[in-house]
């Protein structure tokens, strides 16, 4: 597990040292732009030896220069040892700010509530998400983002506090388009 670890990290790594040597450019979205994004996550739930890989696919939507509403569609599989395989997908509004937003690097932060879902169960999710854009062109960029998912059966502070320490740490890794 620690040896994936390094990897993950190695890659994000090189991910920010490839992304900080990119020329400048005259990246900027105005109100009314829209942001197509494609990813790949990974997250290792809390207390468990099993992490998950899965796609993303999101749109946004540009209310200003630097809010962004959108949703994101996630798709996971869980391959497990020893037991049946797990799919699951989550359905995520979102709203994001976004700072510094006629420069080729724009760190965000945001938030989202949606649902988690498969053949067996669906619950909802909440919680926090951080990150940044960094502009390859003026309408190309590469993402990475965190979220902190937690999870609730009914929209009720004394759940989502209990469970708090039950949520996934999810890292995102993409590409997007603004136009």
């Amino acid at each position: 597990m620690k040896k994936r670890y390094s990897l993950i990290a190695s890659a994000i790594g090189a991910f920010m040292l490839v992304t900080g040597m990119l020329g400048p450019v005259q990246a900027t979205q105005v109100k009314g732009d829209s942001a197509l994004m494609f990813g790949g996550s990974f997250f290792h739930a809390q207390g468990a030896d099993v992490g998950v890989l899965n796609l993303d696919v999101g749109y946004g939507y540009f209310l200003t220069e630097n809010w962004e509403v959108g949703i994101l569609q996630t798709l996971g599989y869980d391959i497990i040892n020893d037991d049946d395989d797990i799919w699951w997908a989550s359905t995520i509004p979102f709203i994001n700010y976004n700072f510094r937003a006629k420069e080729a690097f724009q760190p965000f932060v945001g938030a989202f509530l949606g649902a988690t879902y498969n053949e067996d169960d669906a619950s909802g999710t909440l919680g926090p998400q951080i990150g940044f854009r960094s502009f390859v062109n003026d309408s190309t960029f590469v993402s990475l983002k965190y979220r902190y998912e937690w999870f609730f059966n009914e929209l009720d502070y004394n759940d989502i506090e209990d469970n708090s320490s039950e949520g996934n740490h999810v890292v995102t890794l993409g590409v997007g388009f603004v136009f």
